[in-house]
């Protein structure tokens, strides 16, 4: 079996994501389900997230609906209470050093497959009829967000809940928010193909009753809730970048 909690997994919050994890694990392992002692942390997520043995991990609404929802089950949504969010939703928070953006402004995305950091702007960029230059793929939102703090790109889409860590933990300046895109479903929690999602969302429930409130505020986590598949599958693949 394997578990991977990977999308926040910040070292000043390694502590609390461990915790949550033991207390998932345990719940899991009192329905008589196998859990691993420990998440697997690998630079590899594809193989993770299609792991056949996987039992939870979390992923992202684009690689999700771009593919991935053939080899897993979904099985709930993290909610971090977002501002502007409904339960379970998060947006993108767009950055620049200007907000009077340049003609075809060059962009930092940290992933083509990212919902926040490209499929988000995508969109955003077409509703503000702004076409865009040169891209840049930086591989993590915290560069992107360097690049466009030190000159590198002018614009950026971060995660908001990944911005919000990143002002809180790594000093990036909030005044480099120029904007917020519509919410969409948030980071989807995931299961192999073979597995019932229903004792696995069970679990959670049971584990977030027993954590202290000290690591569900480290963690921002308030809950989690069900938004159906079709929610994630309903929504666009942008183009490659």
């Amino acid at each position: 079996m394997i578990a991977a909690l990977p999308m926040y997994d910040r070292a000043e919050m390694r502590a609390a994501t461990d915790a949550l994890w033991a207390a998932i694990r345990d719940a899991l392992r009192a329905q008589d389900i196998d859990a691993p002692e420990g998440l697997a942390r690998a630079d590899d997520l594809w193989a993770i997230w299609r792991d056949p043995t996987l039992i939870l991990a979390q992923t992202c609404g684009l690689p999700f609906r771009a593919g991935l929802h053939r080899d897993v089950r979904l099985v709930a949504t993290p909610d971090y209470g977002l501002p502007g969010c409904p339960p379970g939703f998060y947006n993108s928070v767009l950055i620049a050093r200007d907000a009077c953006l340049p003609h075809r402004p060059r962009i930092a995305i940290n992933d083509p497959l990212s919902q926040s950091g490209w499929a988000a702007l995508h969109e955003w960029a077409a509703m503000q009829r702004l076409d865009l230059g040169a891209v840049t793929v930086t591989g993590a939102h915290a560069a992107s967000a360097r690049a466009v703090a030190e000159g590198q790109a002018d614009l950026a889409a971060i995660d908001a809940q990944t911005w919000r860590l990143l002002v809180r933990h790594a000093g990036t300046d909030p005044g480099l928010e120029i904007a917020r895109t519509s919410p969409t479903p948030g980071l989807p929690l995931i299961t192999a193909r073979a597995h019932d999602p229903a004792p696995i969302r069970a679990a959670l429930t049971a584990a977030l009753a027993g954590l202290p409130a000290e690591t569900l505020s480290a963690l921002d986590l308030r809950g989690f809730v069900q938004i159906d598949a079709a929610a994630y599958l309903a929504m666009s693949v942008p183009p490659n970048p």
